[in-house]
């Protein structure tokens, strides 16, 4: 550690408190245009700058003893040193000049003793208050402190190239130092958790495609879907297709897989992890909404349809520490509108007999178990069933009522929640349905998109070149005044 290293973060960290782009986004952008960095420097600035979103309202709390300091961010990193790292300022002393000496020991005496719980927890006081009222006061203190914690990297076994055992075991051999740092994830039958983060995307395991990033708590939705073999599968939220692999995967690649988004960009990143796949029944299309009209032929034809629907992100915090600094209940509304509309559009894509999986990332019930709810009772032809059998039928021990609800930590997993509903057949015949190989040729009549293509192709197709983002240039050594956090 360097005074310069110590003004680099300070100046990445004060553009992250603008809130106005995601950080994991500006963090990439700064080390593009750093890119002689080192791997410990960027270790160094990546861990800071995150450890103090983690903790920005404790930290602001116990750091705001003047005012129109211009060196407020760099005081937040000392601030996370000291308190949070429980580094000693003797420790500290040699990359501190002497102004930042009178700064660590006001810090290091500061009480803080009888903080509003809001503050202990870290959270803006909305979000403080609704998690309250989900949760009660001690478990709410709970899980937000679960989130200070950095997230573990799991990764998820691509069966179609390998096999768990022998993927855990190639980990084991590389490993020289002698200490486990590997181990099965406890729910997940094809994941795998690390005790240290590494850069997987270099590793030959990775290049081959037998394994993928992919958090335990996603890896199970894609067994709540519980696609089988030559199922019609729709992911209507597709992204960048985590889910989707998975469960293409679990169809052991059969039947038909459709993955739908509105970003061409996450659909182009899908593309390149399905070439590593080895996954052939996978068709990307680019929907400009859910009221597309290209679904307009789907209607009635799938098994499964999986519901990944945009929302808060409030269940990533340990992985997205920003997110609960930038969204708001106006935010919160907007998006529980579009979720509703997003899950009665699916409804109609379920053929009878089929099911509907709505997910979020969400810790929030009004993103949750309302929109759950609301959706049955306007949709008299779907019953909810229970999540819990879904995956017990699938060997995976996991109770957590009907619905699939995942907490930090309970679960170590993200926060995630999951209802799955059944379309019930109607009372009188209906006309079979017809062999997804006729549904395919349907498809194909409708002008589409296609955003990503099976691996035997050469090149995954694009409707337009993707624009190279410009790099910004990387700010002056002078640190700006970062933003307050209001409650």
């Amino acid at each position: 550690m360097t005074p310069n290293l110590i003004r680099q973060a300070a100046v990445v960290l004060s553009n992250l408190l603008e809130f106005n782009s995601p950080a994991d986004a500006k963090l990439s952008e700064f080390f593009r245009n750093n890119r002689d960095m080192g791997t410990k420097d960027r270790a160094f600035v990546a861990e800071s700058v995150y450890g103090v979103l983690r903790r920005l309202r404790f930290l602001s709390t116990v750091t705001a003893n003047e005012e129109g300091d211009p060196d407020d961010a760099r005081k937040l990193i000392l601030a996370w040193l000291l308190r949070v790292q429980g580094k000693s300022i003797r420790e500290l002393e040699s990359v501190l000049n002497e102004q930042q000496k009178e700064w660590a020991h006001v810090i290091k005496a500061k009480s803080t003793d009888n903080l509003p719980l809001a503050v202990q927890a870290d959270v803006r006081d909305w979000l403080w208050d609704k998690l309250v009222a989900q949760y009660g006061e001690a478990e709410a203190l709970t899980i937000a402190r679960s989130m200070h914690e950095q997230a573990s990297l799991d990764l998820r076994v691509n069966t179609i190239k390998g096999n768990r055992d022998d993927v855990m075991a190639k980990f084991i051999a590389e490993n020289t130092s002698g200490e486990t740092n590997i181990s099965k994830t406890p729910y997940s039958p094809l994941g795998l958790r690390m005790a240290s983060r590494l850069n997987i995307s270099k590793h030959v395991l990775f290049t081959e495609g037998k394994i993928e990033v992919q958090d335990e708590g996603s890896q199970l939705l894609s067994y709540l879907v519980a696609p089988k073999r030559g199922m019609m599968v729709a992911d209507l939220c597709a992204g960048a297709g985590g889910k989707t692999l998975a469960m293409g995967a679990l169809m052991r690649n059969t039947g038909r897989l459709y993955a739908f988004d509105v970003s061409e960009k996450r659909l182009h990143s899908l593309g390149q992890r399905l070439k590593r796949s080895g996954l052939s029944n996978l068709n990307a299309q680019s929907i400009s909404s859910e009221n597309d009209p290209k679904l307009k032929r789907l209607n009635g034809k799938f098994d499964r349809v999986l519901v990944d629907a945009p929302c808060s992100g409030l269940g990533t915090l340990r992985r997205n520490p920003d997110l609960k600094w930038r969204q708001t209940p106006q935010d919160v509304a907007e998006l529980n509108v579009k979720q509703a509309n997003i899950l009665a559009r699916a409804a109609r894509l379920t053929k009878e007999g089929g099911r509907l999986i709505y997910a979020t990332c969400s810790l929030l019930r009004d993103e949750n178990e309302s929109i759950a709810e609301s959706f049955l009772a306007a949709h008299p032809d779907f019953k909810l069933l229970n999540a819990a059998e879904i995956l017990r039928q699938q060997q995976i021990d996991l109770d957590t009522g009907d619905y699939l609800k995942l907490l930090p930590h309970l679960h170590q997993t993200d926060g995630f929640f999951a209802a799955v509903f059944e379309k019930q057949s109607a009372s009188k015949p209906t006309a079979e349905v017809e062999p997804a190989e006729v549904i395919a040729a349907e498809v194909e009549k409708v002008t589409e998109t296609e955003v990503a293509v099976a691996p035997k192709a050469k090149k995954a197709a694009t409707t337009k070149k993707e624009a190279k983002p410009k790099a910004e240039k990387v700010a002056k050594p002078k640190v700006a005044k970062p933003k307050a956090v209001k409650a």
